[in-house]
């Protein structure tokens, strides 16, 4: 079998998206924003009949953000559900795939996307924890298999990782780069496969001081989240923790090497690491739940992307440098 739009400029190239939860259907949104005709498969029919109405809600909502190039209703209609595996996946460019996180569920959806989807059709996972050699291994056609890891929701946090396996063909990278490119995303490329990526780590090494300081008493964890969105988050909105110290030293990177550099191994040289303890997650939940009761969560995770929408437009008018 092989893709059928050949000829296509790359935005109206068929794409699949195999799991219609919210990060499938957050997919389904950034291709279809791009152009391309999307096919959306989900083994479940309760999940697929919602998919469409909730597309088309959070598609209103970045219309009024001006986060749209085309109508709503123009973006909706490029999204088709499909019942059937083989024919969400016929003639596409690639596969987005989006189950759930176990070795066992991708081991076996992999094998029946190798087998049905064309030849050189790139199949990408947007697992966030498991390496691609852990479901690929055995499959005919593990060359064309990576891992493409969004930022959650993608069509506002531009960021996807890219992970190849040690047998993924290094031409599928960059076509699958080229790929996420097109579609708005900013994707970056791993060079080997290591626990976690890149954003989970970072992430990690965040979460494991800010859980260390409030289990040490030393501040709430109200003030400890002012630290960042009040803090470091801002300047990090738009430029990373590299280009921060660059330009936090008259000389650059080398000149806040040697004059702050002995602070900070000093400063952490008897971190301890966070053992996520039952108590200590308690407490911070607790205080966590004074702010918001947990049956808002939905409401303020609404709240969040409203914020982020705003950001996605600011972002989009400023000035590059």
């Amino acid at each position: 079998m092989t893709a059928s739009f050949e000829g296509a400029p790359r935005s109206e190239q068929p794409v699949a998206v195999v799991g219609a939860g919210l990060i499938g259907r957050a997919w389904a949104i950034v291709f279809a924003r791009a152009g391309h005709p999307v096919r959306l498969h989900d083994a479940d029919a309760a999940t697929m009949a919602g998919s469409l109405a909730y597309i088309g809600e959070r598609l209103d909502e970045l219309a009024g953000f001006g986060l749209l190039q085309d109508a709503p209703a123009v973006v909706l209609a490029r999204i088709r559900c499909e019942a059937d595996l083989a024919d969400a996946v016929r003639g596409v460019v690639m596969v987005q795939e989006n189950i759930r996180e176990t070795v066992q569920a991708k081991t076996a959806l992999f094998a029946q996307l190798d087998a049905l989807a064309p030849p050189d059709a790139v199949l990408a996972s947007s697992t966030s924890w498991l390496p691609a050699s852990l479901f690929t291994a055995a499959l005919p056609g593990r060359a064309r298999c990576l891992v493409g890891h969004p930022t959650n929701p993608p069509y506002l946090v531009p960021l996807v990782e890219l992970c190849p396996a040690p047998w993924t063909d290094p031409q599928v990278m960059q076509r699958a780069h080229a790929m996420y490119a097109g579609a708005g995303q900013t994707p970056v490329s791993l060079s080997r496969e290591i626990a976690g990526f890149l954003l989970n780590r970072v992430q990690a090494a965040v979460l494991n001081e800010c859980f260390s300081l409030f289990e040490q008493g030393l501040a709430s964890a109200g003030d400890i989240d002012k630290v960042l969105k009040d803090g470091l988050a801002l300047r990090w909105s738009f430029m990373g923790p590299f280009e921060t110290i660059d330009l936090n030293a008259p000389a650059g990177v080398k000149d806040y090497a040697q004059r702050y550099g002995q602070q900070n191994r000093d400063t952490l040289a008897d971190a301890p690491p966070f053992g996520w303890s039952a108590d200590t997650v308690a407490r911070v939940d607790a205080e966590r739940r004074a702010q918001l009761d947990v049956a808002d969560i939905g409401k303020r995770s609404a709240w969040r992307d409203r914020r982020l929408m705003a950001l996605a437009a600011h972002k989009r008018q400023a000035p590059l440098s």
